[in-house]
């Protein structure tokens, strides 16, 4: 990527950020009245970028240099070279970006919610755009894209793969009013979060053990 693109993908970003900065609140308080997440919530969620205080920059990678973003090998994909290509990038494991877009969509490219999420990694179209993605039905952009998304999401809670996941599923102004700080904290508290994304952790654990060999 040019210094050029960079930038004005940066400065995209950021005013994304600026935009549903509110998010977290606003939607969260909603959500209370409800007691499942139907999936137009969880589309909403990809517009919940707003970082929290103290929160990294969406751009930080997680966890640290690339090398440490396996977790073993996985069954292939016909997505392997771009799943690879961004577990590296960002480093988040292959096996938990497989799991992510197999309870996403499937490994369908095409395919596009009731919410309007779009592709592999259900991308909302604002969360696209802020991103850089210009077709969200490309798997090459919409994988970059997603996982650079679920990266920051991890980065926001500390490494914390599962609470990450519920703030995916349920919105991070929920997972934060449990006051909790880890995933074993999270897991001991998960019959306070909507059932919907009890099942969401269930999911990506269960598809994470299949790619895992």
């Amino acid at each position: 990527m040019s210094a050029t693109t960079q930038t004005g993908t940066t400065d995209a970003f950021s005013g994304l950020l600026e935009q549903v900065g509110q998010l977290d609140t606003d939607d969260a308080a909603t959500r209370e009245n409800s007691s499942d997440v139907t999936r137009d919530e969880n589309g909403l969620l990809w517009l919940q970028l707003g970082p929290s205080k103290g929160a990294a920059s969406p751009f930080a990678v997680y966890p640290a240099p690339s090398s440490t973003a396996s977790d073993g090998p996985t069954k292939p994909t016909a997505y392997d070279d771009l799943i690879n290509e961004a577990s590296q990038k960002y480093g988040v494991p292959v096996a938990l970006i497989k799991a992510v877009i197999d309870t996403e969509s499937s490994f369908n490219p095409s395919v596009t919610s009731s919410a309007g999420a779009k592709g592999l990694m259900q991308l909302m179209d604002a969360t696209a755009q802020g991103l850089g993605v210009s077709d969200p039905y490309d798997p090459a952009q919409n994988i970059d894209a997603g996982v650079r998304y679920l990266s920051y999401q991890i980065k926001r809670f500390n490494g914390q793969e599962n609470m990450a996941l519920a703030a995916y599923n349920a919105g991070p102004g929920r997972v934060q009013r449990l006051g909790v700080s880890t995933d074993e904290q999270l897991m001991a508290m998960l019959d306070k979060l909507p059932l919907e994304t009890q099942k969401y952790i269930t999911k990506i654990q269960n598809a994470r053990e299949k790619y895992t060999i």
